[in-house]
């Protein structure tokens, strides 16, 4: 790892077509934008390659997966030992016939894969149908080591659980990350989009102050219509974000655009702040077993 104090980090935003080559391309060309302007780490959004295809639910959906190691891996493999930089990329992965999993895969900066993480928490809401695709992960929650420090990689609907953001702070992430794909209804009115689109910074600053670590979100953007016609569509929000230690916004995208975000983020302030606000010492641990329940009847 890295002793440099300073880690500069690179967020790609970006809309999706049904042209698979052109959304790689799309994210190729951010993680370029983003190493050129010093970026040693690059986060992508969730499923970067494709349509978010979980608004139905259809079998031949299954065919967009690719198995891990396989053609994505390779690609921003390469690109990563090109560039020298860490790149998070988002993947459908096929495990095995029938089982597949929502995937995010951490390229080190020479092009091997160091590791992967699995989504834990599967929603099934109108819209985002993803328990039909996803088998929920097994591989827990452990920080992948990497040249630029452990990354406490999560996905997406993962963002709402703080007890996943504190077992990865708990395994010693030196930062949280979101690949993220989440958009509004358009037929839902200004006032409940922007409720929703509040919650959902909140919510993951609320996990920046918590742990005392810095979080990177990176949601997609632009609308992408039913593929059947039936709903209006899903209008993803963008707004990809980053928060330091103590839930301060960084850097953050519009709703509306592409865009590339790097920002220079402090390795030291973990420690600064953990002093003053030590909620990782101050922990009751003694009284959180029923945690492990479903619900306290």
């Amino acid at each position: 790892m890295t002793t440099d104090r300073f880690l500069i980090t690179g967020l790609v935003q970006q809309s999706c077509s049904a042209d698979r080559q052109a959304n790689i391309d799309k994210s190729i060309q951010g993680i370029r934008q983003a190493a050129a302007q010093g970026a040693r780490l690059v986060v992508l959004q969730e499923l970067h390659a494709s349509l978010y295809f979980c608004q139905t639910e259809n079998c031949d959906h299954f065919d967009l997966a690719e198995e891990i190691p396989g053609p994505s891996t390779r690609i921003f493999g390469a690109l990563a030992r090109e560039l020298g930089v860490v790149i998070v990329a988002s993947l459908f992965e096929k495990r095995a016939p029938g089982l597949y999993h929502n995937t995010a895969v951490v390229l080190e900066r020479d092009g091997t894969l160091a590791g992967r993480y699995r989504k834990m928490h599967i929603p099934d809401d109108p819209g985002y149908y993803e328990k039909f695709y996803f088998t929920p992960g097994d591989l827990g929650f452990n920080p992948i080591d990497t040249s630029v420090g452990k990354l406490g990689v999560l996905v997406c609907w993962d963002q709402w659980y703080p007890e996943a953001a504190r077992l990865m702070a708990m395994a010693g992430a030196d930062l949280l990350i979101y690949p993220t794909a989440i958009g509004w209804d358009p037929a839902d009115t200004a006032d409940e989009q922007a409720r929703q689109l509040d919650a959902w910074r909140t919510v993951q600053r609320g996990h920046a102050v918590a742990n005392g670590l810095p979080v990177i979100s990176v949601n997609r953007v632009g609308l992408e219509p039913d593929p059947e016609g039936r709903g209006p569509g899903a209008l993803f929000w963008g707004n990809s974000f980053v928060a330091g230690c103590q839930g301060e916004i960084l850097a953050q995208a519009g709703h509306e655009e592409e865009e590339v975000l790097v920002v220079e983020l402090d390795r030291q302030r973990s420690e600064q702040v953990r002093r003053i606000w030590p909620f990782l010492r101050d922990r009751r641990i003694d009284f959180y077993g029923e945690l492990a329940r479903r619900f306290r009847d």
